[in-house]
């Protein structure tokens, strides 16, 4: 394994990014809806383990991606990964991944947790490089706007992991509220009951007094990242549980919202919303230890969004529900006869209602109303060929970062509120502030950690 691990120091490293021109050289995008047989998307991989695995593997299986670089905290995620890489070059920080790559690549796969999203993108994208990058696109409101926005100066090709948008049920919902088969719709209620989802979240509360030395195989300190800095503990951060706290996940509505919203945010041209509030775990709110540290079991968010022609008002409530929140029984009672979806998104129109099961097909309700309703079926679509398509000159992608940086500036808004439970608040997506609730605003971004500030942000 050629690990090409340096002691690269953060400052050299800041004064690099400052200095990175945001049009640096990258592929040239090309006509047509394929690349040709010759054409090869010189890619890296950051974060090779769990997700990252899957991530891997799915680019290592498209014959026009020559994976040439590797990255990972991990020393037995890198071996791993190595092994069925055995040219691939191999790096630990990904800082001195892209100092050493330079123009040797030409885009990269974002897959470590939450809280290093932004810097690893931001720099790829303003070094040119095209983007995919796991959900959520990032650990913060402000971290998603900048990113947003650099991917649009950049002019480079992004994609978010919610790959299931590019599947046949979510393309074919999208086109089934495009269209107003159900109507105008009133109400839509997303859900994540998924049956031992929380299991990740229990048994969490103050981090333990003391620390213990990082295994070998790990960089503890690189694993930090821009978060604050935390004693190293196991079982509690690295490789699974990190979703749970705050310093580095986003919960479970962060980490599954940006797949049950995303056909309903596209099919009905949502767009940034006007406040939101959030009920919580009785348990959690009452525990001051884990309020500043974990996120709750179970959460209740509700949206209110500006309507438009798709929408039975000039307002739209969305709610969310997880963990120990579901939603109201008669809504569930509405699938009758059947096992409501655990993880679904039910829209109410004046016309009926539909339901859209994460990683299903959707169904029109009353069924009885639409038995002779021709529902459209779209092909299942590839989101990791679809995204090396566009990078090699083909069709912009499913959920590029302009269409999905707004959805997930309105999901992470919802974790603001369940830091300030049972608290209204008013949201003005411009200015990119909340009007009502000056304390509230903290935690639209964080203080990364001294030496690793982004340059530019």
């Amino acid at each position: 394994m050629k690990d090409h691990t340096t002691s690269l120091s953060r400052r050299k490293f800041i004064q690099t990014a400052a200095t990175a021109a945001i049009g640096a050289p990258f592929l040239v995008r090309c006509a047509g809806n394929s690349p040709s047989p010759g054409s090869m998307l010189r890619h890296a991989c950051i974060g090779v383990g769990g997700m990252g695995w899957s991530d891997l593997n799915k680019f290592k299986e498209h014959p026009n991606v020559q994976i040439v670089a590797i990255c990972d905290v991990d020393a037995d995620n890198l071996k791993k990964a190595s092994e069925i890489l055995p040219d691939a070059r191999t790096y630990t920080d990904w800082r001195e991944l892209f100092e050493k790559e330079g123009d040797r690549i030409d885009s990269v796969n974002v897959t470590v947790p939450d809280h290093n999203h932004f810097p690893i993108a931001y720099h790829a994208i303003r070094n040119g490089k095209h983007v995919y990058c796991q959900k959520p696109m990032c650990h913060d409101v402000a971290e998603v706007r900048k990113l947003t926005e650099a991917a649009a100066k950049a002019g480079v090709i992004t994609q978010l992991g919610t790959q299931i948008a590019s599947r046949k049920g979510d393309l074919t919902a999208v086109q089934l509220l495009k269209e107003g088969v159900i109507g105008k719709v009133k109400h839509a209620y997303l859900c994540s009951n998924r049956p031992g989802a929380v299991e990740n979240y229990r048994l969490m509360g103050p981090r333990p007094a003391k620390g213990e030395v990082a295994p070998a195989n790990l960089n503890w300190d690189l694993w930090i990242g821009t978060a604050p800095e935390r004693p190293y503990a196991p079982e509690i951060y690295h490789p699974v549980k990190w979703r749970a706290w705050q310093d580095f996940g986003t919960g479970w509505s962060g980490d599954i919202g940006c797949h049950i919203f995303d056909a309903v945010w596209k099919g009905l041209d949502i767009t940034s919303p006007i406040s939101v509030t959030a009920e919580v775990q009785k348990s959690w709110n009452d525990s001051p230890e884990r309020r500043s540290d974990n996120w709750p079991q179970g959460d209740h968010i509700t949206w209110i969004f500006p309507g438009n022609s798709k929408t039975d008002s000039d307002t739209l409530p969305v709610e969310w529900f997880d963990g120990e929140f579901y939603p109201p029984q008669e809504i569930r009672d509405l699938y009758a006869g059947n096992e409501y979806p655990a993880e679904s998104a039910m829209l109410i129109g004046t016309e009926g209602a539909l339901l859209n099961p994460h990683d299903g097909f959707p169904v029109l309700l009353p069924e009885s109303k639409f038995t002779d309703y021709k529902i459209p079926v779209f092909e299942a679509g590839n989101h990791y060929a679809s995204f090396v398509i566009a990078c090699l000159g083909g069709p912009k992608t499913e959920s590029h970062f302009a269409q999905t940086g707004p959805m997930t500036e309105a999901i992470l808004l919802g974790t603001v509120a369940i830091r300030v439970p049972d608290t209204l608040l008013e949201w003005d997506a411009g200015k990119m502030k909340i009007t009502n609730n000056p304390d509230a605003n903290k935690y639209l971004r964080r203080s990364y950690r001294e030496g690793w500030g982004v340059a530019g942000f």
